[in-house]
């Protein structure tokens, strides 16, 4: 059995089979692209979107549509313990208006209320793509074909469903946090415990240190209930902690088996939700009547297909204080430049949502844009603009930015993710060489807020997705679903396989509306 962090490598277990989407992009983008294939993020950008733009679809049969849509519905289709268990007892919900708080026993049998239309039908789906593109040129058009026809794609609505698969007197439930700390992990904690005791499940427990906390004899689990979480969303961070890596899955599925845990829920991004999929994979084989569901914590957005992810809305929040105060330098200073990077090691979200929100940033640079350093049309050649005709300039870079321009490493972290260089660093450092070289002074200052951001709690945007995800994690698990995250797809909350959402990372359009917005208001040029 391979370890978990080789277990976790997205691109081993993304389905193959089904047709793929053309994505059809404005063609003064691909141009774009292919004058500046020299550039490593660029080059990132191609592959990602070679996963995407690959057709087995044959646009001259006339019944292209409905195989397209069947073929979609079966790679969104979530795994449930009746694949497995075919016969498999449904029982009324535990989950009704009767019951507001933890249920004491179930001697008198399970409450219920057949009036109560709160419940989620099997059948009922969100719409995944909303926007009816009528050329391929229009901003951020995403087509299957020349024509952008319009093509319905539908997946599971998320909630409590009026059947569920577990006993829950029988349940025990586990929750772990993998990867690094993000602001909203307290609060997804606390409501995964709450919802549990609501549904009547007495036996919660939380794995410390992520995976690790299956296979370390010094780790022991942590009984939870809803009077140890009450107040755990008031802090950042995670009261269970986080680490990256682990043992391998058949150890962790071994651990599962001794302790009897039957739920499993899992708080992580791609990586995190890669091994997820594996323990799921692992228990199906076993026989195992388990469910495994995710909740994806990426603080860089950059989970596919969801609107956003939990402690994204905190940190392009707090990202305000640290661009705020690199202005106020800048501006304080004689040719003050202030320099922030913000984390985005591939998708640079985070940099353009605070840029634009802070109407301070001079000069935006994410990953998934080439551009230059030096030269007629470079960064350093605008800063020179800037500071001759503003006095002060604000940059901000995503941490993934720029790496073309430094020394490659093969270092790689306990996730197996490539560690990156400083670009920041960079970046303030050939300023200050330009600068001397054409004899013109500057006074440069850099800020790095990563870990002041990653360790906050939750603002209220980021308090209310992480509760209602928490519950929604829950309701997945008790409907009898496994192998699947819970998301936010255009305002409506989602059910999605795993494979689906960690084929690749989802990053920033460099045609799409919202990084115009950003261009616009850092009034930037083409640095190509």
């Amino acid at each position: 059995m391979d370890t978990l962090s080789q277990a976790i490598n997205p691109g081993v277990l993304v389905r193959s089979n089904g047709l793929s989407s053309l994505i059809l992009r404005k063609s003064r983008s691909l141009a774009n692209h292919s004058r500046i294939s020299r550039s490593s993020s660029l080059k990132a950008s191609a592959i990602q979107h070679s996963k995407i733009s690959t057709s087995s679809i044959d646009l001259n049969d006339p019944d292209w549509k409905s195989k397209y849509e069947r073929d979609f519905e079966q790679r969104f289709s979530i795994p449930h313990i009746t694949d497995v268990f075919p016969d498999a007892e449904a029982i009324r919900s535990t989950f009704c208006l009767k019951m507001r708080s933890p249920t004491e026993d179930f001697v008198g049998g399970y409450p219920s209320d057949e009036e109560w239309h709160g419940y989620i039908n099997n059948n009922d789906r969100v719409l995944l793509k909303v926007i009816s593109y009528s050329s391929p040129t229009s901003a951020g058009a995403e087509c299957i074909d020349p024509d952008c026809s319009w093509v319905e794609q539908w997946v599971h609505r998320a909630g409590p469903r009026e059947k569920i698969y577990f006993r829950p007197e029988q349940v025990k439930a586990a929750i772990i946090t993998c990867g690094g700390l993000c602001p909203g992990l307290n609060d997804v904690i606390r409501h995964i415990v709450i919802t549990l005791e609501i549904y009547g499940v007495k036996n919660i427990v939380g794995i410390p240190f992520g995976y690790r906390g299956f296979s370390d004899k010094d780790l022991t689990e942590m009984p939870l209930s809803r009077k140890v979480v009450q107040n755990i969303h008031l802090s950042g961070g995670s009261l269970l902690g986080v680490s990256r890596g682990g043992p391998s899955v058949s150890e962790i599925v071994d651990s599962m088996e001794e302790r009897g845990i039957n739920m499993l829920f899992v708080l992580g991004g791609n990586g995190t939700h890669a091994g997820a999929n594996a323990i799921h994979n692992e228990c199906l084989k076993r026989k195992m009547k388990v469910a495994v569901v995710g909740v994806p914590k990426t603080i860089d957005n950059d989970i596919l297909h969801m609107d956003k992810t939990f402690g994204f809305d905190t940190a392009v929040e707090e990202a305000q204080r640290a661009i705020n105060s690199a202005y106020i330098e800048a501006h304080s200073a004689y040719h003050g430049i202030g320099v922030v990077k913000l984390m985005g090691r591939s998708s640079g979200f985070i940099a353009m949502q605070a840029s634009l929100a802070s109407g301070q940033v001079d000069i935006c640079l994410i990953p998934e844009v080439p551009f230059n350093i030096h030269g007629p049309n470079g960064v350093l050649k605008h800063l020179k603009y800037l500071i001759k005709t503003k006095g002060s300039a604000v940059i901000c870079v995503a941490e993934g930015a720029g790496q073309n321009f430094l020394e490659k490493t093969n270092a790689k972290d306990a996730s197996g993710n490539t560690v990156l260089g400083d670009f920041g660093v960079h970046i303030q450092q050939e300023t200050k060489k330009y600068f001397k070289e054409i004899s013109i002074p500057i006074d440069v200052k850099y800020i790095d807020p990563t870990y002041m951001i990653r360790a906050v709690r939750a603002n209220a945007s980021d308090g209310i997705l992480c509760t209602v995800l928490g519950q929604n994690a829950v309701h997945g698990a008790f409907a009898g679903y496994s192998g699947i995250t819970v998301g936010i797809i255009n305002t409506h909350y989602a059910y999605l396989p795993i494979p689906e959402v960690i084929a690749y990372p989802k990053s920033v359009d460099p045609n799409s509306r919202m990084w115009h917005r950003c261009l616009t208001s850092t009034g930037q040029p083409d640095f190509i």
